[in-house]
């Protein structure tokens, strides 16, 4: 397999970012870490070899950029405005520096994936809601998607627009509604322990995505599946595999 570990300069976060990739073609995937998670946790948590054999095959290639939640949601340091604002010059880094980054590099120019698990699935719904010029499918395992759960009710502007319970059922602008829908959701969640959050919030999100005529595929896996990188290893498989399949590629 073809790895890379790149850092470079971001202009919108004024600080350097470290990421990796694993492939050499394929549909781009970006990855978002964890709570406190690192760019090099989905390869130490199994994840690169649970779909090493997509990745080799060309089906898809991984990004990994760090995370800067520390600096932003979980700054608890700085009032909830200014820790969403610093989430907003990490979803500009993304999509305005990242993105092109990997076009120039892989000579991909059409949709992304955005994945992630636990603080990752935010990440990767949040940014493919807000961006679905970029990204046209997202696999969101084990999510919190309501802001609240980051800075209580202290609600201004900038949180409301990281917060996809509340954002999402006001959206009716064609522009974004008819990428949705044709868009390929993925929000799984298990409902074993340490999952109650997550339920709560994808039930929420499922209930939105109805309201609003969005196909998405919204599942709940069963009682012992855990909020738990085992469990992440067979969810990624089983539905990344679906997707491609979905999509012709396999």
């Amino acid at each position: 397999m073809q790895i890379s570990y790149q850092k470079i300069y971001s202009r919108n976060l004024n600080r350097d970012i470290e990421f990796k990739s694993y492939g050499h073609a394929g549909k781009p995937m970006i990855v978002f870490p964890s709570s406190g998670g690192r760019f090099y946790e989905f390869e130490d948590f199994k994840m690169i070899d649970a779909i090493a054999h997509l990745i080799d095959r060309g089906l898809v290639r991984v990004f990994t950029p760090d995370s800067i939640d520390s600096e932003s949601w979980y700054n608890y340091g700085l009032p909830s405005e200014e820790r969403a604002k610093r989430h907003n010059q990490y979803d500009l880094f993304i999509v305005d520096e990242l993105v092109p980054l990997i076009k120039e590099q892989t000579g991909w120019y059409g949709g992304f994936i955005a994945h992630g698990s636990s603080m990752g699935a935010f990440h990767a719904l949040n940014i493919y809601l807000r961006h679905p010029d970029v990204f046209d499918a997202t696999i969101a395992l084990s999510g919190i998607y309501d802001a609240r759960f980051f800075v209580g009710e202290d609600f201004g502007y900038n949180v409301y627009i990281n917060s996809p319970v509340d954002y999402l059922k006001n959206i009716d602008d064609p522009y974004y509604l008819d990428r949705y829908r044709n868009g390929d959701i993925i929000v799984c969640v298990g409902q074993g322990a340490f999952e109650a959050e997550s339920i709560r919030d994808t039930r929420l999100i499922g209930d939105i995505f109805r309201e609003k005529n969005i196909p998405a595929w919204v599942d709940f896996w069963g009682y012992e599946v855990a909020h738990d990188w085992p469990w992440w290893r067979v969810q990624i498989v089983y539905f990344l595999e679906r997707l491609l399949e979905y999509r012709g590629m396999i």
